[in-house]
Order: structure tokens, then C-alpha cells, then sequence
């Protein structure tokens, strides 16, 4: 059940696992923000990964408009970012609460979705 935390909506696995797979919500953009080696050695498939001190860089090319789930290790990384974000204007921001240490559903290894020279279009799913 989503919960409002420091200011910041978050959802928890049920609801991430739902949104992944629900037609309706393909317009949502989900973000791994670890490091690569995190993401390497376990993400959730399709996700893109663009790091927690790398997505600062890239926050005037994102469409405020859209909707944007942030996703790390534990969930803290991942609110730091929302927080970030809803600063700087974004009004549909959501942290996942627990992050991947609380995530029991499929995991991949490897670098499937690195980004290294961002485009908004790269964030799609």
C-alpha cells in the first residue's frame, strides 16, 4: 500500500511488481539509481540504470510531466533522488520502499540496461 514518507510517495514490492506488469502503467518510468556493480550483479528486468550521481546531470532532459519510480539497494539512495526531484519540480515522483534487498521477485545479472550516453527515450520500457 503506498505510504507518503518524508514528503515522498512510496510503494512497496506488490505495487512495483503490479506496475511493471500492468499494461496501464507502461507510461511510468522505473530508474535503478545504484552503482553499476550493484546492478550487474542483480536488477529487475528492463530497468534502466543511470546512478544516483550521475541522474542529477540529466534532470533538465526528463519531461516533468511524466511519472517516475526510483529504485536502489535498500530505498534510502532512491528517496534522496525523489526528494531531489520533487525539488526541482517534478510532481510525479515515487521511491520504492525496502529497494532491492526487499525485492523477491525475478532478479537478472549483467548489464542489460546501462546507460552511458543518456537520452529521455533510453528510460522507456
Amino acid at each position: 500500500m503506498s505510504e507518503i514518507i518524508e514528503g515522498v510517495r512510496h510503494i512497496d514490492k506488490e505495487e512495483l511488481h503490479e506496475l511493471l506488469h500492468s499494461p496501464e502503467h507502461r507510461s511510468i518510468i522505473v530508474v535503478d539509481v545504484r552503482e553499476p556493480h550493484e546492478y550487474i550483479a542483480g536488477h529487475i528486468p528492463t530497468l534502466p540504470l543511470v546512478p544516483m550521481n550521475e541522474i542529477a546531470a540529466y534532470a533538465d532532459q526528463m519531461d516533468k510531466e511524466r511519472e517516475y519510480v526510483f529504485v536502489c539497494r535498500s530505498g534510502y539512495r532512491s528517496l534522496q533522488v525523489s526528494k531531489y526531484f520533487q525539488h526541482l519540480g517534478f510532481p510525479h515522483i515515487t521511491n520504492y520502499l525496502g529497494g532491492m534487498l526487499e525485492w523477491d521477485k525475478e532478479i537478472v545479472t549483467g548489464p542489460e540496461k546501462i546507460i552511458e550516453d543518456f537520452s529521455p527515450e533510453q528510460l522507456e520500457r
